[in-house]
């Protein structure tokens, strides 16, 4: 029997309990596995030295999920039948993280190589993916990605205080 690990729709009859975190091991190719592993590179080891690993890892788990369940959900409402692998939710994760807390740091990405703030590289970057997402033209997750970027931000609310204790 074989044990999937992609992240399959809940419609699919394959979803098991482990793919919203297995399916983040996974790529689809080596340019894939490449830009994922180079964005973690660019932005995560920062993001690590100034959190420390216990945050890091949180963000990057937080970041993992809420892109599997906006998938989940995105999978649901279009009747799709087709697997999800890839750690690029976990990167636009770590992104919108770099962003909120370097804003005003130059970048000069790869696409386009023109030097530019961080905040308007993930602005950019963020409105990108929900126009690729809408125009739902091809097999990439667009969606996942920006579930990746609403966990990171919703965990550095929750960091900065914005669940308040009483």
């Amino acid at each position: 029997m074989q044990i999937p690990f992609e992240l399959w729709p809940l419609q699919s009859g394959r979803f098991m309990p482990w793919q919203p975190i297995s399916y983040a091991f996974l790529h689809g190719g080596e340019f894939h596995l490449f830009f994922n592993m180079l964005g973690l590179w660019m932005f995560g080891s920062e993001l690590e030295r100034v959190w420390g690993a216990k945050r890091y890892t949180q963000i990057l788990v937080a970041s993992t999920l809420s892109a599997a369940v906006v998938q989940l959900i995105v999978t649901l409402l279009m009747g799709s039948m087709a697997p999800t692998v890839g750690a690029s939710g976990a990167l636009f994760g770590l992104l919108l993280s770099f962003g909120m807390l370097f804003p005003d740091r130059i970048i000069v990405p790869l696409f386009p190589p023109i030097p530019m703030k961080a905040k308007y590289f993930v602005a950019i970057f963020g409105a990108l993916e929900l126009l690729l997402g809408l125009n739902n033209n091809s097999s990439v997750a667009h969606f996942a990605h920006l579930g990746g970027m609403l966990g990171a931000y919703l965990l550095i609310r929750y960091w900065r205080g914005g669940a308040r204790r009483r």
